[in-house]
């Protein structure tokens, strides 16, 4: 039986070893060379250097902003789910995951022409005798295009936690004498903090990553790391320096998933610390 089940792993023991072991090893491979070959570290070093310091703090900061603003609108709307009828969930889980069907890209272009100088919304105002916005091509609209595109996987590990809370605990806690606030900020919030911290990772890994968000709707003018490692591997060629970019955001989201899994108490074992 146990010959049988470790012939069963095989194929996906391959399929992790052609598809993630070998990439990784690749792309540590360029960081450590030179184009000729060559072991260096002049790549990391090269990272070091003041204007790549600027676009990883403004990729942090607006990463961080970001998931702000998903947390903020995602715990309310979580709640509002887990607690509506059963027969109701399915429907309004639907409504937020059915966005995520569509693709990627063109989500980001919907916005733009909602957003742009011709817009939808800029239309509105001048009908109604109002200046025209500035809405495109700012911080404003980065913040935006990460906190719709990404606030669906914020709002379903919440979601999922929160709809497994056991009542009787939160009855428990009114019989006691406590108030919504407290049964909120006693029971519910510390009950819910694996669901919050799943959904800040999910949120915040791919936010600070993320090239296409910035290019449409920050028009390009705001260089964040994931237009740095786009533009070092389809337009300088320089595949050592990208990868060497890549392995330090790796570094760094493993340091913010360390950190925020210390803060999991309720975490299970096997986890990845």
């Amino acid at each position: 039986m146990r010959i049988k089940q470790k012939a069963a792993a095989y194929p996906y023991i391959g399929w992790l070893l052609v598809f993630i072991v070998v990439p990784l090893i690749l792309v540590l491979y360029f960081s450590l060379t030179s184009q000729g070959g060559e072991f260096t570290l002049e790549n990391y070093r090269r990272f070091m250097e003041p204007v790549y310091g600027k676009v990883l703090l403004r990729s942090l900061n607006l990463a961080l902003i970001s998931t702000v603003f998903c947390l903020i609108l995602g715990y309310p709307m979580a709640m509002i789910i887990a607690r509506t009828d059963i027969s109701k969930r399915n429907l309004m889980v639907l409504l937020f995951v059915l966005p995520m069907w569509m693709n990627f890209l063109l989500r980001t272009y919907a916005w733009m022409t909602l957003l742009g100088k011709n817009g939808v919304i800029n239309n509105i105002l001048q009908a109604l005798n109002l200046p025209a916005l500035n809405l495109l091509y700012n911080n404003g609209a980065v913040v935006l295009g990460m906190v719709y595109n990404f606030l669906p996987f914020m709002i379903l590990p919440i979601y999922s936690v929160l709809s497994k809370i056991d009542n009787t605990l939160i009855e428990a806690a009114r019989d006691l004498g406590a108030n919504e606030v407290t049964v909120f900020r006693k029971v519910i919030f510390p009950m819910s903090l694996p669901g919050v911290i799943s959904g800040i990772t999910m949120v915040f890994m791919p936010a600070v990553t993320t090239f296409v968000i910035p290019r449409l709707l920050g028009g390009g003018q705001y260089m964040l790391i994931g237009n740095l490692v786009e533009q070092q591997f389809t337009y300088v060629y320089d595949w050592n320096f990208g990868s060497a970019i890549s392995i330090i955001m790796m570094v760094f989201i493993l340091i913010a998933m360390a950190i925020m899994t210390k803060y999991d108490d309720q975490k299970e074992e096997g986890g990845l610390w």
